[in-house]
């Protein structure tokens, strides 16, 4: 004979309405009484029919992941695993299951993200990335559904969105202050996407840093291009072939960064003694590269696991108030920067 609830209720020695609520993640339940049932429910091997429980309370227990595009390229850089695996730790403590977009270009993506919410296929969906004028976001905000973002929503009349961000501005001035430091004038930044607000973000913390330092940021200094290793060997094409080269390179992205480092390899440019770099993300390659790359730890797990507390929040309590989360970010100093020979 299957276990049903009541089974659960009198082994965890509470009312089977409580077994439901604890089922439900309820934050009416506290956290010892939700441990007691669910070792009963352990114990007794009960599994909630959540297909049943999905029709009689309208939910899917499902979040939707929404990618910047196809996951043919987003998955060649490890920020993207990084942040679905604190995704999926959180969702998983709390019963929910993942539904990844799959679309691969812009447009087919919103499309699928219009058929998760019309179609009720997903009870909230998690942006990771955040883009200047989204047509995602701007449909999301419009149809009051569900979602959180990671990264900062680029209008500012969107004060009300959830998000979970670094303070990338801050942290790109770190790392320009930081090799200005060490000596370095001719300082260029190779942005990823233009049309990504952490990109603007970094370019306004680096100019930041400069005219403060006194320094005039030069536009042939500032490249952009796709946050791949293919990116970052167009973009050190386009650096090294001035007339002045800079002595340091400021890069959005680590895997950017090992595609610059390739490159400058081939050019027979050394990494230090040639050209300082600095990086950001702190993913695996950046400690396995050679040199090991100096860079910035901005907690991607954390990202992730917060962003998707966040919306779940939202999800169980549709009238909570937005939440601004800013993770913190700590410059990780490798052998990939050296002080100016005068």
């Amino acid at each position: 004979m299957a276990v049903t609830i009541k089974d659960v209720a009198k082994v965890a020695n509470v009312a089977p309405s409580t077994v439901s609520r604890v089922i439900a993640n309820s934050q009416r339940i506290s956290e010892p009484t939700k441990v007691k049932v669910r070792e009963a429910m352990k114990e007794l091997g009960y599994h909630p029919n959540f297909n049943a429980r999905s029709l009689a309370n309208k939910s899917t227990k499902t979040i939707g992941l929404v990618m910047p595009n196809s996951a043919n390229k987003t998955f060649q850089n490890p920020f993207f695993p990084e942040v679905i695996r604190g995704i999926s730790s959180k969702a998983h403590q709390l019963g929910y299951g993942l539904y990844l977009s799959t679309g691969q270009s812009e447009e087919e993506i919103y499309e699928e993200v219009q058929d998760m919410v019309q179609g009720k296929r997903v009870d909230g969906i998690l942006l990771m990335y955040s883009k200047v004028n989204d047509k995602v976001m701007n449909y999301l905000y419009n149809e009051k559904f569900p979602f959180t973002v990671i990264g900062r929503p680029y209008d500012d009349q969107m004060k009300d969105i959830t998000y979970v961000n670094n303070d990338n501005l801050k942290a790109a001035k770190t790392v320009t202050d930081y090799l200005i430091l060490l000596g370095h004038q001719q300082i260029a930044f190779i942005g990823g996407n233009l049309g990504t607000v952490v990109t603007l973000d970094h370019m306004k913390g680096y100019e930041t840093a400069l005219l403060n330092a006194g320094i005039t940021p030069r536009k042939d200094y500032v490249v952009f291009h796709e946050e791949l290793q293919e990116g970052g060997q167009e973009a050190v094409i386009d650096l090294m072939s001035l007339a002045e080269r800079p002595t340091a390179l400021i890069v959005a992205d680590d895997i950017m960064t090992f595609g610059v480092m390739r490159m400058l390899s081939e050019m027979e440019v050394k990494v230090p003694e040639d050209i300082s770099i600095i990086s950001f993300n702190n993913v695996m390659i950046s400690e396995l590269s050679s040199p090991p790359m100096t860079t910035v730890d901005i907690n991607i797990f954390s990202l992730g696991y917060e962003a998707a507390n966040c919306l779940i929040d939202k999800i169980n309590d549709p009238e909570l108030d937005s939440r601004q989360v800013i993770i913190p970010h700590k410059l990780i100093k490798r052998q990939s920067c050296q002080r100016v020979v005068q």
